[in-house]
């Protein structure tokens, strides 16, 4: 989407003047306009298009020629001028007509590639964009384009001129004739916001259409009454789902004996499927819930029950569920084909998410029961315990202003092992005095007759294949009760001709499913048919490996590009990609995160608390000690206090100190910072500004202490020491770390070589940038992590300084060194051929 049109003031007759050129007019205005443009925009303009079969309907490997301009009804006034160049008319005007004003703007931006002397008018950046992420967006827009495409071409996207599809009945806002369509519509649900922001800010609304991402699917059917039984007899479907290209199928039309017919009534079944933008993305990349309490593959689906023509004097039925990944913090592994989940922070840090989640969903629907569909025993056993123990504990406390949440286990694959999917109506049974409790919507009138006053939470591991079959078992019972109020009594189990309910439904799992996993749904046969065979379990395993393939290979760059698309990163997300094939979550504040792991630490590992905290810091070192190149680098944490160093071990996913090693200042005999490049895989690895680090040496004395946890010490401060004890061990640093193998030796190259029985402390600056595209305050970088090493050695340096300590006969002139830990040159020599390889076998495959 390329934002090439200007508000009306901008379009004004400009004063001629003597040196006035073919392409400064449009320049002066393109210049402006260029900063609103996201740098993908401006790389697709600037290269005139050539991008080849990613956008071959607009463009061509030549860029915009005449002819396909002219073949697409563009202006080519502008490409004819540059291609014969011709005094300009002193009277020259931009036009209002909104073709000619964008071609003329893209000719003119692609012009400075041309012409070099207007090339150093054009901004070169976006606020984070550096040479590196410019790289890294230039080699990965074809694949972003091409993403893009086939995410906005998968039939998944919905919008409404005049009708707010984004809520549900009973929630509808009464529209003012002044305010813009845009703005009553749910922020949870607009997809499109923040690429209609432009629009926005520029007061532009007409031009902005709310799109929904999710379903939409309707089915109009006749019940044909007999009298004498009051029951149907038959029903036909006469009305396709709007959009033919969701899996609407045609079904037989059942006509009984016209002599028995009475009465008939007419019907619209409509499903809406809504998909939340929060927390959004694909199966094993987003899981779990996030710190503001929002949760993976969450999906509000509306049933609506209507008669065909409307009326406002016709009841209108809603029946509201919602689905969402379990509310803790875990995660799965993509590469196995059942990953077992792995839990992550505390039970305190996983409790605070749960009840914020929780709070946030009542205050939307009500009173909340919840049916987890996970397996008793196994891998899924330990998170649904952990699901349990949190409702209980939630419970105790009150609930939500004394309403406590439902909770029902039902181990969908042990109950209906064997095919035996009808075994659903078990559960549906457990279920059914809280439906009947909390009932439907029904509007009559334009009045709100009923309200739904709670709704029912479903979630498998995926919240996919076993949560489609019982939200629409739930469905079916609400329908039957719609239709008895009706007058109607209608059997949706054991009727044959009630094939349309099971496939509206089915398309409806098959839509989430593929935004989810990019494939149907599993178990969609019994959804369909209510029946289970061989057949449709050879199917869910073809689709089993195509999730697989997904996963793999296809899943990590295009979260990258859902993310970008909804603005929760910037365009250094592909920066970050280029360098490790994977983005970060932008949910999770890693500044955050970091912060907590050195609070934890310092409570744990600085036993005299008469030591004062002079610093913490989240660094990166190798993962074997006392050398400075060992893969794979893991983040560590480094306290300095006013007696000692602490270089601690962190378990980042249980938030537990593994290891640490104290090192007395009195020990420490230098320290190198420099250039710190341990790969050359990427653009980005290799800035020698950015790459940067520290060395500590020291000699271990009697002081120093390495104490190893085998499992793990506990992030409880208190009462734990006795227990402790037992548990942790704790050796002289110099006997942990006596042996020092000669490999380990030749890693230390790159400075001069240590005496005997001096160790050293390797640590690497994290990136202080941040991708997050709403960074603000410690989110965003303030100083660069050159400034970073230099802050952290000088604090060093005091410290040693204050308690005399000298380094290496040169008293504290010589403590610190600058000097390469690892340079480019000796960085490309280490890096063998093999992990160049495996590095662009992986580019192929995932960039």
């Amino acid at each position: 989407n390329l934002h090439t049109g200007f508000p009306d003031d901008e379009f004004q007759t400009l004063p001629s003047t003597p040196d006035t050129s073919t392409s400064a007019i449009p320049t002066a205005i393109t210049r402006a306009n260029l900063q609103r443009n996201g740098s993908v925009a401006e790389d697709v303009i600037g290269r005139r298009g050539q991008y080849g079969r990613f956008a071959e309907r607009w463009f061509s490997k030549k860029g915009w020629g005449v002819d396909k301009r002219r073949m697409q009804g563009m202006s080519t006034d502008d490409l004819e001028k540059i291609q014969s160049p011709t005094v300009p008319s002193p009277e020259t005007t931009i036009t209002t007509d909104a073709a000619t004003s964008a071609n003329a703007t893209v000719a003119d931006i692609s012009g400075p590639s041309q012409r070099g002397e207007q090339s150093e008018e054009l901004p070169k950046n976006d606020g984070l964009r550096t040479s590196e992420t410019g790289n890294a967006i230039h080699t990965l827009l074809p694949k972003l384009l091409r993403t893009t495409r086939i995410l906005l071409t998968c039939r998944s996207f919905f919008f409404s001129y005049d009708y707010d599809i984004t809520r549900r009945f009973g929630s509808r806002k009464t529209k003012a004739l002044e305010l813009p369509f845009h703005k009553s519509v749910d922020l949870l649900f607009f997809w499109n916001h923040h690429l209609a922001l432009p629009l926005i800010d520029k007061g532009h609304h007409s031009f902005v259409l709310p799109l929904m991402q999710g379903f939409v699917g309707q089915r109009t059917f006749s019940i044909n009454i007999d009298s004498s039984s009051d029951s149907a007899l038959g029903l036909k479907e006469a009305f396709e789902k709007v959009d033919d290209g969701i899996g609407a199928q045609k079904h037989a039309i059942h006509n009984p004996d016209p002599t028995l017919i009475l009465a008939k009534k007419d019907f619209v079944i409509t499903l809406i499927s809504r998909r939340s933008i929060m927390r959004p993305g694909l199966r094993y990349l987003r899981r779990g819930v996030d710190d503001e309490g929002n949760t993976a593959n969450s999906v509000e689906t509306e049933q609506i029950l209507s008669s065909l023509s409307w009326a406002q004097s016709d009841k209108i039925y809603s029946f509201t569920q919602i689905r969402g990944s379990i509310p803790l913090y875990f995660s799965q592994s993509p590469y196995s084909f059942k990953p077992v989940p792995v839990l992550q922070h505390s039970y305190d840090t996983n409790h605070i998410a749960f009840k914020r989640h929780f709070t946030d969903i009542s205050s939307r629907y009500g009173s909340i029961q919840i049916a987890l569909l996970v397996d008793k025993h196994g891998g899924e056993a330990k998170i649904g315990e952990q699901y349990r123990d949190h409702t209980v504990q939630f419970n105790e406390e009150n609930g939500i202003n004394g309403t406590k949440l439902g909770f029902e286990w039902f181990d969908f694959h042990a109950e209906c092992r064997g095919m035996k999917f009808e075994n659903v109506d078990l559960l549906i049974s457990s279920l059914s005095a809280k439906l009947d409790v909390y009932g439907t919507t029904v509007e009559m009138d334009g009045r709100i007759q009923a309200n739904q006053s709670g709704v029912v939470r479903t979630n498998c591991m995926d919240c996919l294949d076993r949560t489609n079959v019982v939200q629409s078992a739930c469905g079916q019972q609400a329908l039957e009760k719609q239709l008895k109020k009706e007058g109607v009594e209608l059997n949706l189990h054991t009727d044959q001709t009630t094939q349309w309910f099971n496939t509206l439904w089915a398309d409806n799992g098959d839509a989430i499913s593929k935004q989810y996993s990019s494939t149907a749904a599993l178990k969609g046969d019994y959804t369909r048919t209510r029946k289970r065979d061989y057949r449709g379990a050879i199917n869910d395993f073809g689709l089993t490996l195509s999730r697989y393939f997904n996963n793999v290979v296809n899943d990590y760059f295009s979260q990258a590009a859902i993310d970008y698309l909804l603005g929760n990163v910037t365009s250094q997300v592909f920066e970050e990609f280029e360098a490790d094939m994977m983005s970060g979550d932008p949910a999770m504040s890693m500044r955050k995160v970091r912060q907590n792991a050195i609070d934890t630490s310092s409570k744990i590992v600085i036993a005299d608390q008469s030591e004062d905290l002079l610093g913490g810091w989240a660094l990166s070192c190798p993962r074997e000690q006392n050398t400075v190149r060992t893969f794979p680098f893991e983040e560590a944490v480094l306290l300095l206090t006013d007696a000692a160093l602490y270089a601690v071990r962190f378990d980042w996913n249980m938030e537990k100190v593994t290891s640490f090693e104290r090192v007395d200042v009195h020990s420490i005999t230098g320290i190198v910072r420099g250039t710190y490049i341990t790969s050359i895989l990427a653009a980005a690895q290799t800035n020698e500004q950015r790459n940067v680090g520290l060395v500590i040496k020291y000699r271990p004395g009697k002081e120093d202490v390495a104490r190893v946890n085998t499992r793990s010490l506990s992030s409880t401060i208190g009462d734990d020491e006795d227990a402790d004890a037992g548990q942790n061990q704790e050796l002289p640093a110099s006997t942990v770390m006596a042996t020092e193998t000669a490999a380990q030796r030749a890693s230390i190259s790159g400075m001069e070589k240590t005496t005997s029985g001096q160790k050293i402390l390797a640590f690497k600056a994290l990136s202080t940038r941040s991708s997050l595209a709403d960074a603000e305050g410690p989110e965003r970088a303030v100083f660069s992590e050159k400034d970073l090493v230099n802050s952290i050695c000088d604090q060093i340096n005091k410290a040693a300084a204050q308690t005399g300590v000298e380094g290496e006969g040169n008293g504290m002139t010589g403590f610190i060194e600058d000097k390469d830990i690892i340079g480019l040159i000796e960085a490309k020599k280490s890096t063998g051929l093999l992990e160049q390889w495996g590095h662009s076998l992986k580019k192929l495959v995932w960039a």
